[in-house]
């Protein structure tokens, strides 16, 4: 009986666990530590977008990625002024540690100078993404 009790105990926990991860996941959203860090055009390998750039981190087995990189491609298309630039994450590991990178896909939004002022860790959604661009410029 108390074997009973414990698997449904763990399993109820798992449970809650999976549903707050996936809740939590793509959403965009301010992080502390991101503040006061920028990248330069250096660093991204691409010029600034003259209103905000959308810098994706990806790696060559991800999944999401690909449906990010779409997106976020649509997002740059219907959004002047905003640029796409996608990163491999598994090629930039200095870049990947000094931000905090700690799983793909990774969005960064970028206002006009290259300051981090937002996030989203998983595949965010459209809404979502342009919302972050009104708060960028």
């Amino acid at each position: 009986m108390t074997g009973l009790v414990v698997c449904v105990l763990v399993l109820a926990a798992a449970s809650a666990y999976g549903v707050l991860q996936r809740r939590r996941s793509g959403r965009v959203r301010v992080r502390g530590r991101d503040d006061g860090k920028r990248l330069d055009p250096a660093e991204l390998g691409a010029e600034l977008g003259e209103r905000a750039t959308l810098v994706q981190f990806s790696s060559a087995f991800c999944a999401p990625c690909r449906a990010t990189r779409r997106v976020l491609g649509e997002v740059a298309g219907m959004v002047p002024g905003v640029t796409h630039v996608e990163i491999d994450a598994e090629a930039h590991l200095d870049l990947v540690r000094r931000l905090d990178i700690l799983k793909t896909p990774t969005v960064l939004v970028l206002d006009a100078d290259g300051r981090v002022v937002r996030r989203a860790t998983g595949q965010p959604r459209k809404a979502d993404v342009i919302a972050a661009l009104g708060e960028a410029v």
